[in-house]
């Protein structure tokens, strides 16, 4: 992030982030692409840790890996009522089956969760795909203090190694 324009607004801290053709984001500088977004880098706890150097890229880029299986999977909770075209006659009460697309996210999501282990799944659920902070995720399963970030860099160093991301593990300070 080194380089990079941030200005804060209110409780935001907004920048802009290059954009490819496919929709990934890139982290080159803004100027030698096509297209920019405006993106709020205070909106995720893992964003966070990485923007103050408390994550290596590997564990950020593992807890993203398993967030994005996580929406995809449409494991989040739901803010509105489902507007899904309602069952008709003779198939029950459900709609159409999900899309292999959320099934295929599902079964990584859970492999990824088993891969982690339960005593670290709990923290790497509350951090990355709760948005939990790492203070209220330790408060909530009684541990000390500081004791999550520990936990949540063992815990994502597991999911790197479970979605084979490679590079430099490299210890954060």
């Amino acid at each position: 992030m080194a380089g990079r324009d941030i200005r804060r607004v209110g409780a935001r801290l907004l920048a802009e982030r290059a954009v490819r053709a496919d929709g990934a984001a890139e982290d080159r500088p803004v100027a030698t692409v096509a297209r920019t977004v405006t993106v709020n880098l205070a909106e995720s706890p893992l964003v966070w840790l990485r923007a103050r150097g408390r994550l290596s890229a590997r564990q950020f880029d593992a807890g993203e890996q398993l967030r994005a299986d996580w929406e995809r999977a449409g494991m989040a909770p739901r803010v509105t009522m489902r507007w899904d075209g309602a069952g008709r006659g003779g198939r029950g009460r459900g709609a159409a089956d999900p899309s292999l697309a959320a099934l295929d996210a599902r079964r990584r999501f859970d492999a990824a969760i088993a891969a982690v282990g339960p005593g670290l799944s709990d923290i790497v659920w509350r951090v990355v795909c709760g948005g939990e902070g790492l203070a209220p995720a330790e408060r909530a399963l009684g541990w000390p203090a500081r004791a999550g970030k520990l936990v949540l860099g063992l815990a994502l160093d597991r999911l790197a190694d479970f979605y084979r991301i490679g590079g430099a593990g490299g210890r954060p300070r």
